[in-house]
């Protein structure tokens, strides 16, 4: 994932879900500013019971699977090993972009599965939780991993990171204070992970 290619899947899925998730929060506030709140996912179409309703879980399910199987089966050639024993570091980063991946991919996996059957019945708290994970993966590797860059990139992950800690910050924020601070960016991990706080 260290190329133009290896990025442009996840960054086009991540922009896609946040800009539908930006214009069904604006509509929804537009429809009913009193009975506004934020939501873990947006349905489309208007919530119906439909496989287009929970479009925005599988684009989140799919295309997390997609780039986790690249991720770990395509980059890695299937020599995540090294031949002395412990894994090749060789696919470190791709490893622990798999890892993040694989915590988005349960995030949605396990949204489907409570929404389209009984088996599984979560609450939005418990979904909070799981995308709230996901999105702490999601810092520690980006913390982690823009210490090996240096120059533009090293700046561009550190920003990176300061937009994933806001967005943490506003959620415990959120969870102090849930009256007073109503944040909502447009960045789909802020208003993922705060919808659970306002519930």
């Amino acid at each position: 994932m260290g190329s133009f290619k290896g990025h442009l899947l996840p960054g086009t899925l991540f922009l896609a879900v946040g800009a539908w998730n930006v214009w069904a929060a604006v509509a929804r506030f537009a429809f009913d500013p009193a009975g506004f709140r934020l939501l873990v996912w947006n349905p489309v179409g208007g919530g119906s019971s439909g496989a287009p309703a929970h479009l925005e879980l599988y684009v989140i399910a799919g295309g997390a699977f997609l780039d986790m199987c690249v991720e770990v089966l395509y980059s890695t050639h299937l020599h995540i090993f090294a031949p002395g024993g412990g894994v090749n570091p060789a696919h470190l980063n791709d490893l622990e972009h798999g890892g993040m991946l694989l915590m988005f991919f349960l995030f949605g996996a396990l949204a489907l599965l409570s929404e389209k059957t009984r088996y599984l019945p979560l609450t939005e708290g418990a979904l909070c939780v799981v995308l709230a994970t996901a999105f702490t993966a999601e810092l520690l590797l980006f913390y982690f991993h823009s210490t090996t860059h240096q120059g533009l990139e090293g700046y561009y992950h550190y920003l990176l990171v300061l937009l994933i800690g806001l967005c943490v910050a506003s959620t415990v924020l959120g969870a102090l204070l849930p009256l007073i601070v109503r944040l909502q960016f447009d960045r789909y991990e802020d208003k993922s992970a705060t919808k659970c706080l306002y519930d």
